[in-house]
């Protein structure tokens, strides 16, 4: 993917989805377009580190734009993007409905392509972080200015050493390091270094990561990486 925003649109109309996919191009974004709910979920997984905002019609096939917001909500990656409902339902209850289960906002059918833009923008501008030099997944944030982490808004207390080690994995989260990989990365950080050392700061750094340290796996005779099982669920 490019440095432009991503967007998810779910419509099943083809020429309102075309007409907007087209639009929101030509305003400089990247369109991930699905006609049905099941492509839409194939997309969100396929494409869970990209995705910036979701557009979702409430009627679509297979699983419907609700359906598609919850599973948004519960994802490990994507469950903060902005999720925008757009549809021809215009009952009261069907909009409270919509914003209970996690949508952000609710645009009623027939709106103007300009419209939909000015929404899209007002909900990217709200989540854009003052820091773009860091990486997410789920509710852990490494800041790679400050070399911090955290979790949900929580500072967590690492060592250099862990901070490190975390930085590594999070970072490339495709790549298994061996123990000697990461040996050479933090030997000019300690003195005395041994194979078991990486094992006891992956302990303790998952300890203090608490349940969010299910991240890191340990790959059986290779090493520790990224648990991959969360890069694309």
């Amino acid at each position: 993917m490019s440095n432009k925003h991503t967007i998810l649109l779910v419509e099943d109309e083809e020429e309102s989805g075309e007409m907007l996919a087209n639009f929101l191009s030509l305003n400089d974004y990247e369109v991930l377009w699905a006609k049905d709910g099941k492509k839409a979920l194939e997309l969100i997984d396929s494409n869970a580190n990209d995705i910036h905002l979701a557009i979702l019609d409430i009627m679509v096939p297979h699983h419907d734009g609700k359906e598609i917001c919850r599973y948004i909500r519960e994802h490990p990656v994507v469950f903060e993007i902005p999720v925008l409902f757009l549809t021809a339902r215009d009952e009261e209850k069907d909009e409270i409905e919509g914003l209970e289960l996690g949508g952000d906002d609710y645009i009623k059918k027939p709106a103007s392509l300009n419209l939909v833009k000015a929404h899209v923008e007002t909900q990217l501008r709200r989540r854009s972080p003052e820091k773009t030099n860091w990486v997410q997944y789920g509710h852990v944030y490494l800041d790679l200015d400050s070399k911090e982490m955290y979790i949900d808004d929580e500072l967590i207390e690492l060592t250099h050493t862990e901070y490190t080690i975390a930085e590594m994995i999070f970072t490339h989260p495709k790549l298994v390091y061996s123990r000697q990989n990461i040996l050479e990365h933090i030997s000019d950080e300690e003195k005395y270094v041994f194979d078991r050392t990486v094992d006891v700061h992956i302990k303790n750094l998952r300890l203090k990561m608490k349940d969010n340290g299910k991240f890191i796996k340990t790959y059986r005779g290779v090493g520790y990486g990224f648990n991959k099982k969360f890069l694309h669920r």
